[in-house]
């Protein structure tokens, strides 16, 4: 006979951390099913450099920004670019995220312990107009603590009422079946995998040494995207908005994230829209120590390096550094290549540079202030920035720029780079840079950050001369395409009840996180204006956990 339970969460990540503690806090009996080991347990969330998406916080408002709902609605609506019939329910998960992001988000947070850096960062600056993409203000807060302080609280939770019987966690238990009773999802089966010793986000074996049937009054799919499967990536590709897809990519998350739930809540019913709607980054570096297969790391750059594309072409406005990554990505791919460049100055690499992800931030992630101060008050860059420009192999670093475009070649192992083409575009935006306005739009756009407090301070270098050997040595970044996020998904309705064909909600099966396209089967619309997956994570796994309680 199966064991039962009033709910299963099927993935550990943190939506299913949110799912599994909403419920227990609610007297619900809860399974946690995890096909990684327990030292995964947070999933992706881990990794992350613990972005969170706040209107009209405390924070911003003591760096003098003024945010409200009104302009970040306007903001996320220009950047979703909602278009399709089946974009009702992810524009009302939408503006329902929106809500709580201007509202009750931080505080709840806050109240379980979670503390932000005081600078508030910008991503997605966007393509240029007030209606279209982008965020017109600073959203971007830090947790301090980074990824790993974003999972305490949860784990916090979910820990104490797994000492009070009401959490069980089994791992190593990967689902291959969503068990339906008529039209009603009852239960999971699935196999056991073979025990695992592989450190968090190494590649697991996938060994079968049994089986396994629960049944629960409720499942709630919080399994992931499909990221870490580069042909899946491929295979979903809207070829029409952004072209061929790359040959070569790297791999933003650990090879495990590979949609395989997403697939089997399909053949139990649920639909899945806006498959074509993914998120990848145009700054990936291949990481000098990987962890997970194909590893690569985002850069978060400053808004200052010029960018050009593989045969040494500045890429033109608004493919600018941090501004629009589905333009920039497309621009790129339009090119023939899948990599591009950055050139810059160690000034830049050392106020501008920052590397995604808790594991390259052990500052922040430390919580000790006096660690953030030494790192990033240093005479280089942040230590790890200066670790990957000395070991990582996409990083060319010569004092003059004759010598880098020989690197850059070598690097590529073909001669597309024309020392004198480039010098020729490097000097004309040195001529630039001589009074406080100018017709480049990317000095304009430097000079337009630093009219803003957090971004003088931390994130934007002062303007100066590219090719003034005082400013140098140069630096050249080669840039590949970065896998991360799912933005469609299984389609849900507010309740984060999954829906098959017909609209209607298939009884006894949820769906939360990137799963579900982080709420109604792609909240995110074509764009991901918040910089970071955790919010959707924790607003969907909210909703999932309560609704699945009955609320």
């Amino acid at each position: 006979m199966a064991q039962s339970a009033d709910a299963i969460v099927v993935g550990g990540g943190l939506a299913g951390l949110v799912a599994a503690a909403e419920l227990a806090d609610r007297g619900r009996r809860v399974i946690i099913l995890e096909q990684e080991g327990e030292n995964s347990l947070g999933g992706q969330a881990f990794w992350s450099l613990g972005g969170l998406f706040f209107v009209d916080s405390p924070e911003q408002r003591r760096l003098r920004i003024r945010d409200s709902r009104e302009l970040a609605l306007q903001d996320w609506l220009g950047s979703a670019q909602f278009d399709r019939a089946e974009d009702h329910w992810p524009r009302k998960f939408a503006e329902s995220f929106v809500d709580f992001a201007a509202g009750e988000m931080r505080p709840w947070l806050h109240q379980m312990g979670m503390r932000w850096f005081p600078v508030v960062g910008w991503a997605e600056r966007g393509g240029g107009q007030a209606h279209g993409h982008g965020n017109s203000v600073p959203r971007f807060h830090i947790t301090w603590g980074t990824g790993p302080g974003v999972l305490e609280p949860f784990l916090r939770r979910v820990g104490e009422q797994a000492a009070k019987g009401l959490i069980t966690l089994k791992f190593r238990h990967r689902v291959s079946r969503l068990v339906k009773t008529g039209e009603t999802v009852t239960g999971v089966a699935g196999e056991i995998l073979e025990p695992s010793t592989v450190e968090r986000g190494q590649q697991s074996g996938r060994v079968v040494v049994g089986d396994f049937e629960l049944a629960a009054g409720a499942v709630i799919v919080a399994s992931g995207g499909i990221g870490g499967d580069l042909a899946l990536v491929r295979r979903n590709w809207p070829v029409g908005r952004l072209g061929h897809p790359p040959k070569t990519m790297v791999a933003g998350v650990p090879h495990h994230v590979d949609g395989r739930m997403i697939n089997i809540a399909q053949e139990a019913g649920g639909t899945v829209i806006n498959g074509d709607r993914m998120w990848h980054y145009t700054e990936g570096v291949r990481n000098w120590a990987p962890i997970w297969p194909n590893h690569g790391i985002r850069i978060l750059p400053g808004p200052s390096s010029l960018w050009f594309d593989a045969r040494g072409h500045r890429l033109p406005a608004p493919c600018l550094p941090g501004f629009d990554t589905l333009s920039t990505l497309k621009h790129i791919l339009s090119t023939g290549y899948d990599y591009s460049w950055f050139v810059l100055t160690q000034k830049i690499i050392k106020k501008e540079f920052a590397l995604s992800g808790s594991e390259q931030n052990p500052d922040f992630t430390s919580k000790q202030w006096r660690a953030v101060l030494k790192s990033r008050r240093g005479a280089g860059a942040p230590p790890p920035v200066e670790a990957f420009k000395e070991k990582g192999e996409d990083f060319v670093v010569r004092n003059n720029l004759r010598d880098l475009v020989a690197g850059m070649n070598a690097l590529a192992d073909e001669a597309l780079i024309d020392h004198d083409r480039l010098f020729e575009q490097i000097a004309a935006r040195d001529r630039e840079i001589d009074n406080p306005f100018s017709k480049d739009a990317q000095i304009t756009a430097i000079n337009g950050a630093r009219n803003y407090l957090g971004d003088r301070l931390i994130r934007t270098a002062k303007p100066h001369r590219i090719l003034d050997p005082a400013n140098g040595p140069l630096i050249a970044v080669r840039l590949h395409i970065l896998t991360r996020k799912t933005l469609g998904g299984l389609h849900t309705d507010l309740d984060a009840r999954v829906l098959d064909a017909t609209g209607k909600p298939i009884r006894g099966l949820y769906a939360a996180g990137e799963a579900a396209g982080f709420g109604g089967g792609g909240y995110h619309g074509y764009n991901a204006l918040e910089g970071t997956f955790l919010g959707g994570c924790i607003f969907s796994g909210r909703i999932a956990g309560r609704s699945a309680a009955g609320r």
